[in-house]
């Protein structure tokens, strides 16, 4: 005998469900911040062929396999943790650089840079960074200048890791600029019009 069409229209939803859930839990982000990932399941009302209907029984949202491996008790952050942190704001920083800089802003990412090698969290990678700055001082002039001396700075430190390093020509499609509305997200500085 042929499937009933219910059945057939509910197998049809657990397998989208299947794949939904697949691509939903890459994209997904709770307040939290846990990805989570959605079940859908089906169950038969009446045992009976023909009073059977099936219908969606239950929506349940837990945190996926991945993230619960992932998860650790709260604590202080790793040192991996932070490095990533901080490189995600740096590049972040360096998209949304301006093209044309004002000369303050040249000498605040500068600054800034300094700053880190004096005062990051981890001393060892503070005074690694120093030396890495010594051996290629900023180059800030325009945005893209900047993104490519950052880009090729991270390669320097993940060499002394033992990491693979990241195609520089590919930076913009990695960290592209923060989409705000209406300039939000634009870097602000000392504005003078003689820089």
């Amino acid at each position: 005998m042929s499937e009933n069409p219910l059945q057939f229209f509910f197998k049809t939803v657990s397998n989208v469900s299947n794949c939904v859930q697949a691509h939903l839990s890459q994209f997904t982000s709770f307040p939290n911040g846990a990805n989570h990932s959605i079940t859908l399941s089906s169950r038969s009302t009446s045992p009976s062929t023909s009073e059977r209907t099936n219908h969606i029984d239950t929506i349940v949202i837990r945190p996926s396999e991945e993230l619960v491996k992932k998860e650790k008790a709260s604590g202080p952050v790793t040192k991996e943790e932070l490095g990533r942190a901080t490189w995600t704001f740096l590049h972040t920083l360096a998209a949304q650089y301006p093209e044309k800089p004002t000369r303050q802003q040249k000498k605040d990412v500068k600054e800034l840079m300094a700053i880190l090698s004096r005062m990051y969290p981890c001393q060892e990678c503070a005074d690694h960074f120093k030396e890495v700055l010594r051996a290629n001082p900023v180059q800030a002039g325009s945005q893209s200048e900047f993104a490519q001396w950052l880009c090729h700075t991270h390669n320097v430190v993940n060499r002394s890791l033992g990491k693979l390093v990241f195609p520089c020509e590919r930076v913009d499609a990695r960290w592209g600029k923060l989409e705000c509305e209406q300039r939000a997200c634009d870097l602000r500085g000392q504005n003078n019009p003689w820089d």
